[in-house]
């Protein structure tokens, strides 16, 4: 299928909106489930969640969210290359293409310094590692494997032209509508743009800066994201511990079902072709019913 076609008819299963969930790695199999069952009752169009290396294998995680649905989505977000071969990387996302068709989108990432290190890994020239990984990926695969559609997780400008020449798109994590624009001017109305967006439900002000002050500290102490964030104009003042209220307020979408829609549409507008909410809270109990009260107005 050429390149142009997979684009449209991945935007197509898509849909709008889906779903990125960080606390369902940590949640038992049974319960990940079900978990994935709801996500697909409420419409949502996919289901997302990342990978650390030595933590979980996200292959496996897509597997049981398929193998518990039936036409629910599931995205990489992301596969770490520094946790396996390119081959290995093909293999497996042709294998669950080929056993699920048209449900799974491969996310592929570099990941971040600080967590690669601790692998025993140097974590050098990212950008560089990105194409070399991807020459070993573009090798022919067997007969009977398709490769599903691939997306690059890219925030600057060269990771993002490179998602647009070698993959199909870009996922974006841990930015607000002002980068999605950007992206979509750097990628061309060729490829899929696929944003991740926190969410919180809730009025309270107070409440719900806290809550995701629990989100950003952790993202904030990795260079990738704060270089972004620079970028984009926010400065060291905002970046600090867990971030300004400015800052916080342009990560985490909060407030009523009303403003948490109106935050996805500025993505849609952007550019965005699926946007995936990210429920905060410790565990995907304080996650669901967020899910469930957005999902009448954001599908």
């Amino acid at each position: 299928m050429p390149a142009s076609d997979i684009v449209t008819v991945t935007r197509d299963r898509l849909g709008s909106v889906g779903v990125w969930q960080a606390v369902l790695r940590m949640a038992t199999p049974d319960a990940q489930r079900a978990y994935a069952r709801r996500v697909e009752e409420l419409g949502y169009g996919s289901l997302w969640s990342g990978e650390g290396v030595g933590a979980n294998d996200i292959f496996v995680d897509q597997a049981v969210w398929l193998s518990a649905t039936s036409r629910l989505a599931t995205g990489s977000g992301i596969a770490n290359l520094w946790g396996r071969h390119p081959a290995a990387m093909q293999i497996a996302a042709a294998s669950l293409e080929a056993a699920w068709p048209g449900r799974t989108v491969l996310g592929i990432g570099v990941s971040h310094g600080p967590a690669i290190e601790r692998t025993g890994q140097v974590y050098e020239k990212p950008l560089a590692r990105m194409r070399h990984y991807l020459d070993g990926m573009d090798q022919p695969l067997a007969p009977n494997r398709i490769a599903p559609p691939r997306v690059l997780a890219a925030l600057r400008p060269r990771m993002l032209e490179l998602a647009r020449d070698r993959a199909d798109g870009a996922h974006t994590y841990f930015v607000p509508p002002q980068h999605t624009k950007q992206a979509r001017e750097a990628l061309g109305p060729d490829r899929l743009l696929i944003p991740e967006q926190a969410v919180f439900v809730g009025t309270d002000a107070s409440q719900a800066r806290a809550v995701a002050r629990e989100h950003t500290q952790f993202y904030l102490r990795l260079p990738n994201y704060v270089n972004n964030l620079k970028q984009l104009g926010f400065t060291d003042a905002d970046l600090e511990g867990a971030g300004s209220d400015r800052l916080v307020d342009a990560i985490v979408a909060w407030g009523d079902v009303d403003t948490i829609a109106a935050r996805v549409r500025e993505h849609l507008d952007a550019g965005a072709d699926h946007v995936l909410l990210q429920p905060l809270g410790p565990d995907i109990d304080a996650a669901l019913p967020q899910l469930e009260a957005l999902a009448p107005s954001v599908r």
